[in-house]
């Protein structure tokens, strides 16, 4: 089977995404063979400029610009260029990649091109099965696009949310969102011997920051450290891609690690006793599928509000509105050890480890029966 696999590096979530659900179709499928794409690659400068750019200019300098337009844009009375501008931005190079491929499935972990797909599809006479994978656990006007032929999503309330906006639900698969098979592998992982493997002391709560690829759009990272120095007590701290320069400070209480990228993420957040930060799709995916609870503070506006939304409801995180409360949230849960392993069982129960293994298995069957 050759597949086309469209993400977006816009963090990097849809990328990771779309890369452990490649690698589970791999498995499952002999003979799979795909190209990978990023999105941002088909775009001219202009459109990259107008999508991306203006995206992470209101992610730096203006969040609560881009919140407003998030929800004034989740609406069936929304302008029509607000959902149709992804159908013709970057067709020449999408079709480039499309005569080379000749796929039989087109795999996009961005809502963009999956409608792009559609019109080359569409104008170019093409044939091909195209599937959207939706990487979030809230769902949003624009990613209900007729234009798709399946949709993988992560919990049923997307699933209706699609329903709502009028998609035919025998289009919809509830998979949950793709990780790497290495975190249904590391379940029950002692923690104390991994902490003992990276050479982390075991007697200390040691708490991952959740900052994103790029460091500088987390606004909260300051107040997260500032919390984690006033806790009252001893905490180790790991902050990775995006944290700034590799290194080991003391703040105040913490002891701050500053590991930059590392191949071992899913082995230290195996080991931690707590998430704190964002709420990207992947990194709350990877979090529950280990019963690793999360302290929210600061998500981007939008699509991480839905998601620390929807951790709140289960009990696997809190969510944490200022930085006074950030502090008060994570001195009671560091002091109240039955609280903080009551979040970790409703984070496990609400966890997909396999959830690759499921997408690929019913985006197969789809294809089967498309076929």
């Amino acid at each position: 089977m050759r597949a086309l696999i469209v993400s977006a590096a816009l963090g990097g979530g849809h990328l990771k995404a779309a890369e452990a659900l490649e690698r589970a179709l791999a498995e499952y499928s002999p003979g799979f063979n795909a190209l990978h794409a990023d999105y941002l690659t088909y775009l001219n400068p202009v459109e990259r400029g107008v999508s991306a750019g203006v995206y992470l200019w209101w992610l730096r300098h203006s969040p609560n610009t881009y919140r407003f337009f998030y929800h004034w844009s989740d609406r069936a009375e929304a302008p029509w260029f607000v959902k149709s501008a992804a159908s013709t931005a970057g067709l020449r190079r999408m079709l480039r990649d499309l005569r080379r491929v000749r796929p039989h499935l087109v795999l996009s972990s961005y809502d963009g091109p999956a409608v792009l797909a559609h019109t080359a599809r569409r104008r170019h006479g093409l044939s091909f099965l195209n599937a959207l994978l939706v990487t979030d656990y809230t769902i949003h006007y624009h990613w209900a696009r007729p234009e798709v032929d399946f949709f993988m999503v992560a919990t049923d309330r997307v699933k209706d949310g699609l329903v709502g906006w009028g998609i035919d639900p025998e289009k919809i698969a509830v998979t949950g969102i793709p990780i790497l098979p290495r975190y249904a592998e590391l379940q029950g992982a002692d923690k104390m011997a991994l902490r003992e493997r990276f050479g982390l002391p075991q007697d200390e709560p040691l708490v991952l920051v959740s900052a994103g690829g790029k460091g500088s759009i987390y606004h909260g990272l300051s107040d997260v450290i500032d919390a984690c120095a006033g806790a009252g007590t001893r905490v180790q701290v790991l902050l990775l891609a995006g944290g700034g320069e590799v290194g080991t400070e003391q703040v105040g209480g913490a002891t701050v690690h500053r590991l930059g990228y590392t191949s071992f993420f899913p082995e230290l957040l195996a080991a931690s006793d707590l998430v704190i930060g964002k709420a990207g799709g992947l990194t709350v995916s990877e979090a529950i599928a280990l019963g690793v609870p999360m302290l929210i503070y600061q998500p981007i506006p939008g699509q991480e509000e839905g998601n620390a939304a929807f951790l709140q409801e289960r009990g696997a995180a809190l969510w944490a509105p200022s930085k006074w409360e950030l502090r008060r949230s994570l001195v009671a849960l560091l002091g109240d050890p039955a609280h903080l392993q009551a979040m970790s069982e409703a984070a496990r129960a609400t966890g997909r480890p396999h959830a690759a293994r499921d997408a690929a298995q019913a985006l197969l069957r789809r294809l089967g029966a498309w076929e």
